[in-house]
């Protein structure tokens, strides 16, 4: 199998790149246009495997997509701007990217004849949920501008399903967490101020709910959503693993051995959704899917990692302008 991977110098893209070298003689392309989040770093074990190709590039750009999808088999679209409080400040190039990017994907799988297409979306779309659990007929009912991005590529994914037969399949996980995570994200983002004794800010009363999902549970599902997964499904990957976010700063600051003196709470983010939750029953029950990390064993893997690679974050924050 030949497949084409969108996004994957970043966080998730390059973690499920070397899930598959590693467990299949696939050849992967993988198609990047290395913004300040996409990192070649991330891809140091995949360049060692004469079936990997990276190419920089833009997701938006037709011809070029089209001229990497000779003899491709199969599409997997990780390519997003994700970062919520961005998408509050320039709501602009999430839709571009987010959007019209995966629009164009669409349009060139159709031309190439793709086999499959994964879509790789958020648990985000649905908006927030007091009580139970998101299921994949939850309606969507995004609240920022990057969920509604992410919720219109899925339309719009799921209308090339019904409308031209693509064969198509959207996942949407729950928070990943794990090595290679661009420190702006909230775990690796107070990993990397703890490592430095800083403070870190926590929104609003630090009450707000995610479930927790460790980046190689979350790879090996959409292993199995492109290979067992019906055409036009949505497939839920959630690591039923419910943390306040005052919690997780509190496990981070006792396992780091600091003190809770370097909590700083501030005002909250816009809009900001209360509790994410999804069930994963019908990946379970269709595809045979189990997390198989617990959430105690993944974030010890994970704080380790960010503190064995110190200079992968160091050399992050001496980007020219990018600064965590």
């Amino acid at each position: 199998m030949k497949i084409l991977v969108t996004g994957g110098a970043g966080f998730i893209g390059s973690n499920f790149i070397n899930y598959m070298l590693k467990k299949y003689d696939y050849y992967i392309i993988n198609l990047d246009k290395l913004t300040y989040a996409g990192n070649p770093e991330n891809l140091k074990t995949a360049e060692t495997y004469k079936n990997y190709k990276f190419i920089k590039g833009d997701i938006c750009d037709k011809n070029l997509v089209l001229d990497i999808l000779d003899d491709c088999d199969a599409i997997i679209n990780f390519a997003a701007e994700s970062h919520v409080d961005k998408s509050i400040e320039t709501p602009d190039i999430f839709l571009q990217t987010n959007v019209n990017g995966t629009v164009n994907l669409l349009n060139c799988a159709l031309k190439k004849k793709i086999q499959r297409y994964v879509q790789i979306s958020t648990d985000e779309v649905y908006g927030s949920i007091d009580k139970g659990y998101f299921t994949e007929t939850t309606p969507i009912a995004p609240n920022s501008p990057y969920s509604t991005s992410k919720a219109s590529a899925d339309l719009f994914t799921y209308a090339y399903f019904k409308t031209f037969n693509l064969p198509a399949i959207i996942t949407r996980c729950s928070n990943n967490y794990g090595p290679y995570q661009y420190p702006e994200k909230l775990i690796p983002f107070f990993i990397s101020k703890l490592m430095e004794n800083k403070k870190v800010p926590v929104y609003g009363d630090g009450k707000n709910v995610r479930d927790w999902l460790y980046v190689e549970d979350h790879c090996r599902g959409i292993d199995l959503a492109l290979h067992k997964g019906k055409e036009g499904e949505i497939y839920n990957i959630g690591g039923h693993n419910e943390k306040t976010n005052l919690e997780i700063t509190s496990l981070i600051l006792k396992k780091m051995g600091k003190d809770e003196s370097l909590i700083e709470f501030v005002k909250d983010r816009p809009a900001h959704d209360r509790r994410y939750a999804i069930s994963n029953d019908k990946i379970k029950a269709e595809l045979g899917f189990e997390p198989q990390y617990t959430f105690e064993n993944g974030i010890n893997a994970t704080i380790e990692w960010y503190l064995n690679n110190k200079e992968w974050i160091d050399n992050i924050k001496n980007r020219k302008g990018e600064l965590v």
